[in-house]
Parts: C-alpha cells; structure tokens; sequence
C-alpha cells in the first residue's frame, strides 16, 4: 500500500506540474533526420532509423530532453496527448492499487489492555508452586509476591483484584505461552538476561525481586560449600538459567557436576527429596520455600555462597509499549507508596488530605497519569488498596510470620541500603 501511494503521488505530480513540470523524453535516432519547423526549435521529429553513425544497432533509439526554452510547442503535439493519455492510465492502476492495498490491509491489532476489558479479566502466567511466589492454597486460591502483581493489575484495571486467572506454567514453556498471547503478563519468577530480552518478542518490565542462585544439600553428605560439590550429582529444572549458571560455574571453577534435569519443578524437587540427586540448585528464594516443604526440613541445609545473579520481575510481549508501561509502573507504584509511606490503611485517607505534591501525583488527585496508562487516574489508589505497598506485600509472603522467612536484604528500600528504587510519577 505504502509503494502504490509512493507511485500514485509521483506520477501526479509530473502530471498536475502542468507546463512548468520537465518535458517528457522523445526517441531520436542516432542519425540526423530531416525535420520540419517543429525538429528545428526542438520538437518531436519523424526520426529515421537507421544506424548512419555506425554506433547504434538499428531500431534502437535513445532520449533526450527537450530544450526548455521552447516547450510551449510540445503541449500542442499529438505525440504529447498520446503521453497524456498513456500517464492517465497509469494514474488509474495507481489509484487502483491503493484502494486495493487499503481494501486487503488488516485492521490494527486490539491492544492488550483492550483486550483483557473486552474478556473481563487478566490472565497470568504463574509458576508450578514456588511458595512465597506463586501457590494455590488448600482452596485452590493463588497466593504470593508474584500473585499480588497480578492482582495489582487486576485492581488498576477493572478496580477488583479477584478478575485475574493463573495458568501454571514450567520453566520450559512459560515463555512460549507468552510469545502466543496465551497469556497476558509473565509474573513468574523469571530471570532478566539478555538473551531472553531480544530476539524472542518479549520484553522484562522491571525487577520487583532481586535474587541469587544457591544450593541445597542433605547435612549427612558433610558438605559445607559448593566446592565440596565436585562429582556429585546436582537436581534442575530444564529451560532455565539455573542449569547454565550451574555449567558456568563448574567450568569457571574446575568443579564437575552431574547435572540431573527435569521438566517440571515439581519432578525436580521430588527426584531430590527422593534421594537421586546430591545437591538441588535453583534460586535462593525458592530454597528457602522448598526446605520448608520437605518432610523434615531439618535433615537438609542451605550452602552459603550465591553464584549468580536473578533479577526478577514480570514480562510481557515487545509488540505493545502502553502494556509494557502498564505493568512496569504497577509495580513501581507499590515501591513508591512503601517509600513515601502510602499503605492499605491510610491511601484513601492520604487521596484525599494529602498535600505533599509526590503522594498527590501519585494518588490522581494531581495530574492525569492515569489516563495515559488508560487508566482512571486514581488507578494507584486502586493497587494500594488491594495488595498494599511493596514492604507490606513482601512481609505478607516473606516475613518472620511466614513458613519461608526471608530478610529483606537487597530488597530493601535504597534508603535503607537495598537496592529497590522508584522512578517518580510526575
């Protein structure tokens, strides 16, 4: 469509120039012709043909330009109404191939936040049971940090948390069900890497856990470091940076592992427990959550050194910059609220008696951010309401009270030495 409008618009130009515009080319033959009045002031002529200078195979004719100072006798020429008339046909297969393009060309695709409107609800991509992360509890209800992600959505959206789904997903095809719109947003312990930022049509929002890899290990093998680890067998999930950082390190190390791979996460730490692998590596955060989960915890250890990183967070698809943005400043909010003091006790309160210009920004009663999300613009007030800020989500999965505790450490605020950091609303 783009090259029949291109085509369109050039050939009406020569045409619509008038007499102004470039004179057409005329065929002359290579030998000089005897010619009329017209030939002698630069007209077209009744050209022999010939080859009378040697060079020129006969029949073939070259161009040139009329002389500019007499075009006036051109538009008088039959020869020229010929031109015309030949420029007017190719007009109408311009035009026509434009209608054409126009007629055949496929609607704009719906964006995705139009889509989870039409549907009623947002559909999440979640992880097999990480608890602290994504776990139905004994009702089948979806609990955790990555669950309130979803949920945060749910409420900036359609102002009620619950119209969110959860598809459980393996490492191995969490991202593939994004890349087919199975899926809305990834909130799935997922790693932030290169190679998974390009390339593959999905695109990592913003880091909302910051974590490391670690090992666990049955206290009986006697093993107080991964270096210990040297021939043993180690338990994977497959289709994650956990095996490759496993490989990295044995090879930067000098170290050899067994490496024993499964397909889900549930095959994986079954194998472990069951006693066909060593050592079981995946991130710290789920360690923690898997010990706890084991038939007695206490007969199992987690090793001390960490050795990679993985930074966490949500991922949507490359091909909608809006939901890119929806779902990044979701979870910017909560950090924001946590950091300017905003909780599910006081963020109605606060909407509406606040006078520190960042809370009302942030809270809609400044400003039309919102909007631009295609949000209503207290969409903020929405999320706060309904998991809380991001300490309070993060207490509620992880803190002291919880069968996984973990400290909040690089997850902390960056006013308090972590590394946790919201861009402001404004």
């Amino acid at each position: 469509m783009v090259v029949a409008a291109r085509l369109f618009g050039r050939v009406a130009n020569v045409l619509l120039s008038g007499s102004k515009a470039r004179s057409p080319r005329q065929p002359l033959s290579a030998g000089r012709s005897k010619a009329g009045p017209i030939a002698e002031k630069g007209g077209f002529c009744k050209c022999e043909a010939g080859n009378a200078r040697g060079g020129r195979p006969k029949n073939q004719q070259r161009f040139i330009p009329l002389p500019s100072n007499d075009r006036h006798a051109v538009w008088s020429t039959g020869a020229f109404r010929i031109w015309r008339h030949s420029v007017n046909k190719l007009l109408t297969l311009a035009a026509g191939l434009v209608l054409t393009a126009a007629a055949s060309a496929p609607a704009l695709a719906q964006s995705t936040l139009d889509k989870i409107k039409a549907r009623g609800h947002i559909i999440c991509g979640a992880s097999e049971g990480v608890p602290g992360f994504s776990l139905q509890d004994k009702n089948g209800v979806w609990q955790g940090f990555d669950t309130d992600v979803c949920r945060a959505l749910a409420a900036a959206i359609f102002n009620d948390p619950n119209k969110a789904t959860y598809l459980s997903l393996s490492s191995k095809n969490r991202l593939v069900s994004l890349q087919s719109g199975e899926i809305d947003v990834l909130a799935r312990t997922t790693t932030w890497s290169l190679g998974r930022d390009i390339g593959q049509g999905v695109a990592f929002t913003t880091v909302n856990y910051y974590d490391g890899q670690g090992f666990i290990v049955r206290k009986k093998l006697g093993v107080k470091g991964v270096k210990d680890l040297n021939g043993a067998s180690v338990c994977v999930s497959q289709g994650t940076t956990t095996e490759l950082n496993l490989a990295d390190y044995g090879r930067s190390n000098g170290i050899k592992f067994e490496t024993v791979a499964f397909a889900t996460l549930e095959d994986t730490v079954q194998a472990y427990e069951a006693g066909r692998c060593d050592a079981y590596t995946t991130d710290l955060s789920a360690l923690a959550g898997t010990r706890g989960r084991l038939k007695d915890p206490e007969e199992h250890m987690l090793l001390q050194e960490v050795i990679s990183k993985e930074p966490l967070g949500p991922w949507v698809r490359k091909n909608d910059p809006t939901w890119f943005d929806l779902v990044r400043w979701t979870v910017i909010a909560t950090v924001n609220a946590e950091e300017l003091g905003v909780t599910q006790a006081n963020v109605e309160e606060l909407a509406k008696t606040s006078q520190n210009p960042e809370i009302r920004r942030m809270l809609g009663t400044e400003g039309k951010f919102g909007e631009g999300l295609g949000l209503t613009n207290d969409w903020v007030v929405r999320i706060i309401k309904a998991v809380g800020n991001y300490g309070e989500s993060f207490e509620r999965h992880f803190g002291a009270k919880t069968t996984n505790p973990l400290p909040r450490g690089v997850n902390n605020l960056w006013t308090k030495g972590g590394l946790q950091y919201g861009p402001p609303i404004r």
